[in-house]
């Protein structure tokens, strides 16, 4: 373990433990500072990785994530997360833990030495190689998420590898392997902290990029949005405000004869269609409301 670039011992901060509050946050913000950059050198396998997601995910695929402690929980918060930002069903990106929901909450230890326990989750949730499985561990050592990615090589599922060591296991294993080296952690092991931000920049960009392949964003505003809520109804009238420079009542109205969907409604206005030909229209272009407008 002592060999992990992950668990090695930060020079910089050996005197941490010396220092006052505000000298404790600029020197874990000093070593923070060195995340972005190495995210920035995974940019390529990223990119890889949203192509072969959205390809999959656009005939029916999900995405599935998996890990143990806290690279498990950021996987399954990804999830969580594109259901209220992008509309997508639970059953269609999830997170699986080693030691189930129980530990979102709270350590379940051993869990994560199984391989079998991975290969018993994916056979629930009956793995399709339609899938992805996006297996998260900042050591790339973790037998849960090596058994994972494992189990969805033979049944010929997309395999997705995101560690924070050169040269590890689930690398090797996995078809895409992305590996933001980030140095010692500022205390010793401690992987929730530069590693765990890695992970979540990293996780971050895989999601939202496939979701602007899926046709689910047009320009930087997300289109997908299922107004719902009182907050969530603001939004979606607010994109047609800002696209169709629209007052409110205008937009209000548009958005309910669009049914509520925000992509349609635009196509609708600047093309002058009725709400079954903007549809169409979207169904023929991949969804993408650029390329209907262009």
């Amino acid at each position: 373990m002592t060999q992990l670039t992950t668990e090695s011992r930060n020079q910089n901060t050996m005197h941490i433990d010396e220092l006052d509050g505000v000298g404790i946050a600029q020197l874990i913000n000093a070593e923070d500072a060195k995340v972005a950059a190495a995210v920035a050198t995974q940019t390529e396998a990223i990119g890889q990785a949203i192509e072969a997601i959205t390809g999959r995910f656009k005939d029916g695929g999900r995405i599935i994530y998996m890990g143990a402690g806290t690279s498990g929980r950021l996987g399954a918060l990804d999830a969580i997360e594109l259901t209220p930002t992008y509309s997508v069903s639970p059953k269609r990106a999830f997170g699986l833990l080693a030691g189930g929901q129980k530990a979102m909450y709270e350590a379940v230890e051993g869990a994560e030495d199984s391989k079998d326990l991975a290969i018993a989750d994916l056979t629930r949730v009956v793995l399709t190689p339609n899938d992805t499985v996006i297996a998260i561990a900042a050591s790339g050592r973790t037998p849960y998420a090596i058994g994972g990615l494992e189990y969805a090589n033979q049944i010929g599922a997309l395999t997705v590898s995101v560690t924070c060591t050169e040269g590890n296991q689930m690398s090797a294993i996995a078809q895409i392997a992305i590996a933001p080296v980030v140095g010692p952690e500022s205390i010793t092991g401690s992987t929730r902290m530069k590693a765990g931000t890695a992970e979540k920049m990293v996780l971050n960009t895989i999601s939202t990029g496939v979701m602007v392949r899926m046709g689910y964003v047009y320009e930087n505003l997300m289109i997908n949005v299922q107004p719902t809520n009182e907050k969530l109804v603001h939004r979606a009238t607010g994109i047609l405000m800002q696209v169709l420079a629209l007052d409110e009542p205008t937009a209000t109205a548009l958005l309910a004869a669009a049914h509520q969907n925000v992509a349609a409604a635009i196509v609708m206005k600047r093309k002058a269609l009725a709400y079954d030909a903007a549809v169409e229209l979207l169904d023929a272009n991949d969804y993408q409301v650029s390329k209907v407008l262009d």
